[in-house]
């Protein structure tokens, strides 16, 4: 495989494998733990949605039972909440198959709607099953490291798995299936593809790899309740987003827009990287400290301004459209 892989692509990974050795800064190895994150999640919810055509807002369902798997591991049965990385993706595809097979009759915006509502029924079940969940109170387990640095391989590891899983898939039959039904599940029908069986196996790929970043967040986070994982705009319209923002249907837009996204939430909600509350307190200035309680909590306004501009001038996402990109702002002539 390695023979195989290309030389950007050997690069980076080596770059990112030696991040650890010379960034001993716990804050950015935590934002580079949360890019690492949300490359699994928007690649997970990509290959359904980007590939298969079937749009998701419940993505946050599949995250939060693999959580779930690993902290009820721990908390009922005292095992380490590692051992619950091995049930956070099986966990997924236990909730996921069943829906998928009840749901996929129905296309478009009411299969988009039954998403939404099976992330709302399992927040609710879990907040009142408290004897089995912790309800609001949630679930609090001790971390097993206390330095950040096997989190960041493990989720390093997550992403080499699931970028590798899609570029097999995307070369394989499985991903011509999942395009012909993106393109028109009728016509592919009509050719012998059986399209409940292969978004099927669409979403067993997606809801598994999202319920393994589940099960690291508990591991990582320590602490989760069901209005933290199970919560649609920090997951399932998030995961959206990356996939928007960097490319939809593109093996590295999720992995790009992770990044832009993570930057952005991360530039507007510590005041523009500490320099508002620094300069709030080398002046005093009430109205710096107005203006930082505004930046700090205007990351969502943001968002929303990116993806009307990502939708309005490039459809495609930055990896999709980085011709155009190429062409137009960084004034690059393609090449005859």
């Amino acid at each position: 495989m390695l023979k195989k892989l290309p030389i950007a692509e050997m690069i980076a990974l080596a770059v990112f494998m030696a991040i650890p050795f010379f960034m001993k800064d716990n804050y950015f190895l935590h934002l580079l733990i949360l890019f690492l994150m949300w490359v699994v999640i928007g690649s997970s919810w990509n290959i359904f949605a980007g590939y298969t055509g079937q749009v998701s807002f419940g993505h946050a369902a599949f995250f939060g039972a693999g959580a779930y798997a690993a902290g009820l591991l721990a908390h009922h049965f005292g095992y380490s909440a590692w051992w619950g990385m091995a049930l956070g993706g099986p966990a997924a595809v236990l909730i996921g198959l069943p829906f998928g097979i009840i749901c996929f009759p129905l296309r478009g915006a009411y299969f988009t709607l039954a998403s939404l509502a099976l992330n709302l029924i399992l927040m609710h079940v879990a907040t009142i099953a408290e004897n089995f969940t912790g309800g609001m109170q949630g679930i609090m387990i001790m971390p097993a490291f206390v330095s950040k640095i096997p989190y960041y391989y493990i989720a390093l590891a997550m992403v080499v798995a699931i970028l590798a899983v899609i570029n097999l898939v995307v070369r394989s039959k499985f991903g011509y299936y999942f395009v012909s039904i993106r393109e028109d599940q009728d016509a592919a029908e009509s050719l012998g593809i059986n399209s409940t069986l292969y978004k099927n196996i669409s979403l067993g790929i997606s809801v598994f790899f999202t319920g393994m970043a589940g099960s690291l967040y508990m591991n990582y986070m320590g602490f989760i309740d069901p209005s933290v994982v199970f919560s649609l705009s920090d997951y399932s319209i998030m995961a959206i987003l990356v996939a928007i923002v960097g490319g939809v249907g593109t093996v590295y837009g999720p992995t790009v827009g992770a990044f832009i996204m993570v930057a952005v939430n991360e530039f507007f909600r510590s005041g523009f990287f500490g320099l508002l509350g620094f300069i709030g307190k080398r002046t005093g200035s009430p109205l710096v400290s107005k203006a930082l309680d505004f930046v700090t909590h205007a990351h969502v306004l943001v968002f929303g301004i990116l993806v009307i501009v990502v939708i309005l001038y490039l459809p495609k996402g930055v990896v999709g459209d980085w011709e155009k990109i190429k062409r137009k702002v960084l004034r690059v002539r393609p090449t005859e």
